[in-house]
């Protein structure tokens, strides 16, 4: 059996509880609530941010009818505007007079047939407006509440780093006082197990894998000289004997 000073086996208890707290330190960084709050919002911000371009691209499209629609409605006044000028001029043969009045009524009904279309797609540019402008303040909104939940997720990774500085600073104190092979020994078994290499053997039982010993295990031990390092023949964990092992 491998051998340690007892005093160096009972601070693998003390060093035991700092890893097990940096473990804790390290799984609550992976899960941390304001970190699945922020990717939730992300996400959603993405998805809205897709709709906002979907939606002033109608905008645009909108516009374009509109300019389009004004534009058809002003080239006919405009030609309605020379005609009745050339009527008025008095300066035009009765034939083309004719003529010219003629087309000043198709003129006027295809001017009142655009002035309907530039309504409809003066309409449209405006709902396009309204929601885009609704997608945009949504958007507004979703960025302030990231920023804001970034700021509590990394003030909560801040609070995580300094505690693990503080536990890490602690471990390497207790390392240092602790036989070098000891330690050794102890992070080649609680690599495979869960990072738990070391756990007190309270009474009967081994706070390890929680299981009581049976009386012949328990017998050895008890004849096992204190600087000889024991373990748990159900988890393979090295036992730590203290004054509640009761051996």
């Amino acid at each position: 059996m491998p051998k340690a000073p007892a005093i160096d086996q009972q601070r693998l208890l003390d060093l035991q509880a700092l890893d097990t707290r940096l473990a804790q330190l390290a799984h609550r960084r992976r899960t941390l609530p304001e970190q699945v709050e922020l990717d939730g919002l992300e996400k959603e911000r993405r998805r809205a941010a897709d709709v906002l371009v979907a939606a002033r691209t109608l905008v645009g499209d909108a516009e374009r009818q509109v300019a389009k629609a004004e534009a058809d409605v002003a080239q006919v006044r405009e030609r309605a505007d020379r005609n009745t000028a050339r009527l008025r001029s008095g300066g035009v043969s009765a034939k083309d007079a004719q003529a010219l009045e003629h087309e000043l009524e198709s003129l006027g009904r295809r001017q009142g047939v655009l002035e309907e279309e530039e309504l409809l797609v003066m309409e449209r540019l405006e709902q396009a407006q309204f929601a885009a402008a609704e997608l945009t303040t949504n958007d507004a909104e979703l960025a302030e509440q990231i920023t804001e939940v970034t700021a509590r997720r990394d003030e909560a990774l801040a609070g995580i780093a300094r505690e693990e500085t503080a536990t890490l600073a602690r471990r390497q104190a207790i390392v240092m006082g602790i036989d070098d092979a000891l330690v050794a020994l102890y992070e080649k078994v609680r690599a495979p197990r869960g990072g738990v290499g070391a756990a007190m053997l309270r009474a009967r039982r081994c706070e390890g894998c929680r299981l009581e010993l049976n009386a012949s295990d328990l017998g050895v031990i008890r004849a096992t000289a204190s600087d000889e390092v024991v373990f748990c023949e159900e988890c393979g964990r090295i036992l730590v004997r203290t004054d509640e092992s009761g051996v």
